[in-house]
């Protein structure tokens, strides 16, 4: 499956990311001005399981395999690459589609018969409880990441969030080791997406479990990053913005480091501040 995949994503070359509108510029103090603005594409991406819809997902166009792998390690019983024996990009009918296939053996997803904003966990979902998600330890026993890490891990991505320059309008991910050293960094118009086309990459790659890495998010953390988190078996997430309450009981809960308001050098550390040294 893995080989496909890298033959499938050779055939997205040039994804269309962003777009131009006529807008109205109002400076203070200066007249009204018609421009050109750049904005980011959202447009749906359907997933097929077995040849049957399940899911509509609102992204930005790109990446769409490693999307639909992350949506798939929260979704359904997904843990390694040999659990997928198909993930096929195309497009049909004018839309976006990535066909999915799973062993025999893993559990399929719930399908949803509508569409969602982004890659959301909790869209539809019955119960909280991601006990069946934390498979294996986060971290080592020992394990720590220092202070100045955390502090500049979101400016370090900020620096690699090349349509965030051109529209401001998307969100960004990636995941980090203790020393700082950033992986791919993703970008999409929901925050969910970016999460889930890091998590697919690294399913896709192999390098899932996360143990030892940060889930890196350029916005708030609410239930679903950390449900996104854990499936990842990330040891904790670093953020621009606060966390919700639910987020920090549930990093709490599963023994996540979750650093918040990280910005300008400073940091709020809402779970597992014994892991900062």
């Amino acid at each position: 499956m893995a080989r496909e995949h890298r033959a499938a994503t050779t055939l997205q070359i040039m994804p269309v990311t962003t777009t131009r509108r006529a807008i109205v510029r109002m400076p203070a103090g200066a007249e009204p001005a018609r421009t050109p603005d750049d904005l980011a594409v959202e447009s749906p991406l359907v997933l097929g399981l077995d040849g049957e819809a399940i899911a509509t997902l609102m992204r930005t166009p790109g990446h769409d395999l490693e999307l639909a792998a992350g949506w798939l390690v929260v979704e359904s019983g997904v843990r390694a690459p040999d659990d997928i024996v198909t993930l096929r990009a195309c497009r049909e009918d004018d839309t976006d589609r990535v066909h999915i296939t799973l062993r025999a053996d893993v559990r399929p997803p719930r399908p949803r018969a509508f569409v969602t904003s982004a890659a959301c966990g909790v869209c539809s979902a019955d119960v909280l409880d991601l006990s069946l998600l934390a498979v294996g330890e986060a971290h080592r026993p020992g394990w720590t990441v220092a202070r100045d890490v955390l502090a500049g891990l979101p400016s370090a991505m900020r620096k690699r969030q090349r349509a965030f320059d051109r529209t401001g309008s998307v969100h960004a991910a990636a995941l980090a080791d203790e020393s700082g050293n950033l992986g791919v960094v993703r970008e999409d118009v929901g925050r969910h997406n970016a999460v889930d086309k890091v998590v697919g990459q690294a399913l896709l790659d192999g390098t899932l479990p996360a143990q030892d890495r940060l889930l890196v998010v350029s916005g708030r953390v609410s239930f679903e990053i950390v449900q996104k988190a854990v499936a990842a078996r990330a040891a904790g997430i670093v953020a621009v913005s606060a966390p919700s309450s639910l987020a920090v009981d549930l990093a709490r809960e599963h023994g996540l480091l979750l650093a918040g308001m990280v910005r300008e050098g400073r940091l709020n550390v809402y779970a597992g501040d014994e892991f900062v040294s």
